[in-house]
């Protein structure tokens, strides 16, 4: 028996929409304003989903169970399985040392700490967002950036103004394949049309990250390597967002801007090096030697073989994830083994009604397990493989990875009960509701939607999880507004990511990576008007996508 939706079920717009809006205000407001831990919000803003759903708009309860249900699910297949095994190769390299010798040995590369923050947060940092994504690059570039003497104020909040034009790809583009999921829109359109937004912010971004630490006059001294390291990484953006698909994206960029910059420094330094760790702040404050004429790098004290040793897991890690990427390999992998699960009482049962669809449309319901061919399979046997050549046995391995689901127990309940969220408003309308009402903000719909991305990421901590909440919506809208969905839902995401370095997950992941427990308040307000200024830039180049641009007709020539 199927079940039709309703949008204003009050017979009121206004008091409609209101009643939809309850799961994410609730959510919201614990994490925003009541300071709840993520995953107590977001199961928080679950129970209120589920209770609108089956008491206002009327979806039936086993419906309503089973939509969490599979949102569940996805929430730990494909999303959970990548962090955890990610983290788990992260905790083998460090229990071994391997991460330490890693981290010294950028010094050989160059002494300079506004290049070292280049390399680490801006290209290291991507790299982590691409392979895993939802706190792990700032967990590690912070960590990093500590060991090299960078203060912890400057470590966290440049960690999280770095990791930004990377994320609507992160984790080998989860966030846009959730988006396609939630919206129906084809999901290597969504990957170009961001792919043509992020890459003007890919160049802008190192420039911003390094006068935030070192002032105007800091970042004029190293001009060329931040132009070096922001082309390198918005061009291959570009093409393989265009031209392959969102999952390589971060992956790709990153390693070669990494490359990119390394070899750069290699035949060019600044006439001066900065040994101060502290930013521009600390020359006026006789922190450390700040400004000198000096070395433009230094020996680690390590030898070759050892600083190989300390790369060969991220090596290995980019082999596999590069090859888990391809398409045809996944087909094989998919062809060995894949489950398909069409949810019974769900799958087809659900029906989207006019006004918005032209005629009634069943929504499909089928959770699909290719745990052979997802990506996170990939850095599991990376991790593997790395442990054997760093010399664990199965039993320590056994031990370290049971360590790391403890350590990141609560991010896998938030990332399933954010998903699951996002799936019942998906499913019971309350999402369609909100969009049909969101539409009037008229012509400036497209500078507010950006806004709406930049909203949720920032509440909720993850741009997959914004992008499941708020990605119908924006289609929807962008709908009743005669603006091509593609677009706006690509803004929701690209807007997104500047809301990801305020993000109370984020900065409490900074804090504990930078050991500097209780002073989330300062690292909030040192990176918030960073965050703000950032998104209007992005709303801007919305609006002139939307109403300047034929970007209609660019769609896509593969």
């Amino acid at each position: 028996m199927t079940w039709s939706q309703v949008y204003d079920p009050m017979n009121n717009i206004w008091l409609s929409t209101l009643f939809a809006s309850l799961p994410v205000l609730v959510m919201l407001g614990g994490l925003g304003i009541f300071h709840m831990k993520a995953h107590r919000a977001a199961l928080l803003g679950l129970a209120t989903a589920l209770a609108v759903a089956v008491a206002v708009f009327g979806m039936p309860v086993a419906m309503a169970g089973k939509t969490a249900l599979m949102g569940a699910a996805y929430g730990l297949l494909p999303i959970g399985w990548i962090v955890v095994n990610i983290i788990f190769l992260y905790h083998l390299t460090e229990q071994r040392g391997q991460f330490k010798i890693l981290q010294e040995s950028i010094t050989g590369i160059t002494n300079d700490r506004r290049l070292q923050l280049l390399l680490i947060a801006f290209c290291f940092g991507a790299f982590f967002e691409g392979a895993a994504g939802f706190g792990t690059p700032v967990a590690v570039t912070g960590a990093m950036l500590i060991g090299l003497g960078f203060t912890p104020l400057a470590a966290s909040g440049l960690s999280l103004i770095a990791n930004t034009a990377p994320v609507a790809y992160g984790a080998l583009g989860t966030p846009v394949l959730a988006l396609a999921a939630v919206t129906g829109l084809p999901l290597l359109d969504l990957s170009a049309m961001i792919g043509r937004q992020l890459p003007f912010f890919s160049v802008l971004v190192p420039f911003w990250l390094i006068i935030a630490f070192a002032g105007w006059r800091g970042m004029i001294q190293i001009w060329p390597a931040i132009l070096v390291a922001g082309v390198s990484f918005a061009v291959p953006q570009f093409v393989v967002s265009n031209y392959h698909g969102p999952w390589l994206v971060d992956v790709a960029a990153a390693i070669v801007s990494l490359v990119s910059l390394t070899l750069f420094l290699k035949v060019w330094h600044p006439k001066t090096i900065w040994h101060t760790a502290g930013g521009a702040s600390a020359l006026t404050q006789g922190v450390g030697a700040a400004v000198v004429e000096g070395e433009a790098r230094r020996s680690h004290g390590y030898s070759a073989a050892e600083v190989r040793r300390a790369w060969m897991p991220w090596a290995i890690l980019s082999i596999l994830v590069f090859l888990w990427g391809i398409p045809e390999v996944k087909a094989f992998l998919d062809g060995v083994s894949i489950l398909k699960f069409p949810i019974d009482g769900l799958h087809n049962m659900v029906m989207r009604v006019p006004p918005v669809v032209a005629k009634p449309h069943p929504e499909a319901a089928v959770y699909v397990l290719n745990w052979l061919s997802a990506t996170g399979t990939g850095i599991f046997i990376a991790a593997v493989i790395s442990g054997f050549l760093m010399g664990y046995s199965p039993v320590e391995m056994v031990k370290t990875y049971g360590r790391t689901l403890y350590a990141i127990r609560n991010s896998l309940l938030t990332i399933s009960a954010m998903l699951a969220l996002g799936y019942t408003t998906r499913y019971s309308g309350l999402d369609t509701t909100l969009g049909l009402a969101f539409a009037n903000s008229g012509f400036l719909y497209p500078f507010f939607g950006t806004f709406l991305g930049w909203l949720g990421v920032a509440l909720t901590g993850s741009d997959t999880a914004s992008n499941v909440l708020f990605g119908s919506l924006q289609k929807v809208s962008s709908e009743q507004l005669g603006l091509p969905p593609v677009l706006m839902a690509a803004a929701n995401s690209s807007g997104g990511v500047m809301g990801k370095m305020i993000d109370a997950q984020s900065i409490v992941v900074a804090a504990v990576a930078t050991k500097w427990h209780g002073h989330e308040g300062k690292i909030l307000r040192f990176v918030i008007w960073h965050s703000l200024a950032l998104t209007a830039l992005v709303g801007l180049l919305i609006m002139a996508q939307a109403y300047l641009w034929p970007f209609t007709q660019m769609v896509i020539g593969r």
